[in-house]
This record gives C-alpha cells, structure tokens and sequence, in this order.
C-alpha cells in the first residue's frame, strides 16, 4: 500500500502551502500561483480533501485581540493507567474550551497540555476544573513570557 505522502506531486504541495498560507484564496488566484486551470486546481483540492490531506478550513484567531494573554503549558502524570480513567481523561479535556493541544508523550510525564487563557486567575479556575473531572497524580505548569516562533503550517516542500 502506497502511503498518501509519496503520491503528492510538486503541484499538490505548492496547493498545500499556498492554503496553510491563507485558505481564502479563490481557486482561480492558487490555480495561477501554482500554474494551473481552475478547475485542474479545484479537482485537486477536492481530492486532498476526500483523501484527508486537508482537513479543515480555518480561521486563525489572535489570542491577544481575544483577551488570552497567558499560554499554559500543562505537565500531567496520570492518576492511574486503566481504560476507564483515559475515557475520563479525554472527555475532561475535550470539554474544556482553553485547552488548545492536548499530547500524549514518552519519558517522565504522561501528558502534555497547551491551553489558551486570560490570566493566572483563568489558569487556576482551569486546574481546579480539570482535578474535579479526573484523578491526577502529579500537574505542573509552565508559563510562556514570549512566543518566538508559533504557526499551523507544516512543512511540505
């Protein structure tokens, strides 16, 4: 079985950059940014979409101008390792609106959690309603003083 990665040609990753760039863009304007039709650049949109390439059309938002001055990144050890408790763990997370990335990874934390908030205020009504939702042996945070590099496009060339 050939991976979708390996049947995108030139054409298609140039489409993809141009959308990760600003997806607004008329299929006529990334059709001649990317030297084709119209509809040769609609049919290939099309199927990115219907092979699951691309996976949505977004709006980025600008947490700033929304009042969300605080990034939280959220250490998390696990309370316990059953299947009911990650089922407890994953609605928790998904219900909480501030929580923007929520990761599960190797080495000595079980779970990496990014959210978006107004404040330290935000922050702590955050925890307390996350340890209400699930058990949780261990939560430490980390605080971002300034964004360096922070984007949604991947690589693709």
């Amino acid at each position: 079985m050939i991976a979708i990665h390996e049947t995108l040609d030139h054409l298609d990753r140039r489409l993809i950059a141009e959308l990760q760039r600003d997806c607004s863009q008329s299929v006529e304007a990334l059709g001649e940014k990317i030297g084709l039709s119209r509809n040769a650049c609609w049919r290939r949109v099309r199927r990115l979409e219907e092979e699951g390439v691309l996976t949505a059309r977004v709006a980025l938002a600008d947490p700033e101008a929304l009042g969300l001055h605080l990034t939280a990144f959220i250490a998390v050890r696990a309370g316990r390792h059953s299947e009911d408790w990650l089922k407890s763990f994953h609605a928790a997370v998904r219900d909480l609106p501030e929580i923007t990335g929520v990761y599960r990874t190797t080495g000595d934390l079980d779970y990496l959690i990014r959210a978006e908030l107004a404040d330290m205020k935000a922050y702590d009504a955050l925890y307390q309603r996350l340890i209400a939702k699930v058990d949780l042996a261990d939560v430490s945070a980390s605080f971002v003083m300034e964004k360096i590099k922070e984007t949604t496009a991947l690589p693709v060339e």
